[in-house]
């Protein structure tokens, strides 16, 4: 795959055929899920949005194993007057091969909002980071990620345009929801990174008063 500062690869059991999600300048894409999962046990359910063009070489099956390279994108939706985040894989190549699962992302942008440290009930350190990594046609994906132990506290000091590169892997997490009408289960997806470097750090803001 040619050099981006964007980059996934997964490779998991596809869940069911792939649906009509959506059509864009005559061209029709499709979304479908793999269960991918992990050395620990635990299962990701990723969703994929692939054109019908890819789909048709790839030739999907039910319950195959797939290999999806691509990159990882971001599209606010408006919903019961609410904006919501929505991420999944954008597939530029699919093939069907059988292998132990792979759950690869590199990412590479400025940080677009204050970091967030915080700790978990067993004590583990964490930060929240949201990445603003840019793509073609000026456009631009908002990409949530958390960075785990020592380097999370390194991110936590890191300001707003300060650019991190990282390396991990794209999670699904369920989590209960309170809403006005009762609790629901809902699917956040974030990436979770095995690294984190700060390339550059951003233009601070000038206090010297001249």
């Amino acid at each position: 795959m040619e050099h981006t500062t964007n980059q996934v690869t997964i490779r998991g059991e596809l869940l069911e055929l792939p649906q009509f999600s959506h059509e864009n300048h005559g061209r029709r894409f499709f979304r479908f899920c793999l269960r991918v999962p992990r050395l620990s046990g635990t299962v990701d359910v990723l969703p994929v949005v692939a054109e019908e063009s890819i789909l048709d070489q790839a030739d999907l099956s039910s319950g195959q194993q797939f290999t999806v390279t691509g990159q990882i994108r971001s599209h606010n939706i408006r919903s019961d007057g609410r904006r919501h985040l929505l991420i999944f894989v954008f597939a530029s190549q699919i093939v069907c091969e059988d292998g132990e699962g792979i759950n690869t992302v590199f990412l590479e942008g400025p940080i677009c909002r204050e970091p967030t440290f915080r700790r978990t009930p067993l004590g583990r350190e964490i930060c929240d980071v949201m990445l603003c990594v840019p793509r073609t046609y000026q456009r631009t994906d908002y990409l949530p990620c958390i960075i785990w132990g020592r380097t999370a506290q390194q991110v936590a000091a890191c300001q707003v345009r300060d650019v991190l590169q990282i390396t991990g892997r794209l999670q699904s997490r369920v989590y209960t929801k309170v809403t006005d009408a009762g609790t629901e289960e809902r699917t956040a997806y974030e990436i979770s990174a095995l690294t984190a470097q700060v390339l550059e750090s951003g233009p601070q803001e000038d206090n010297s008063g001249n």
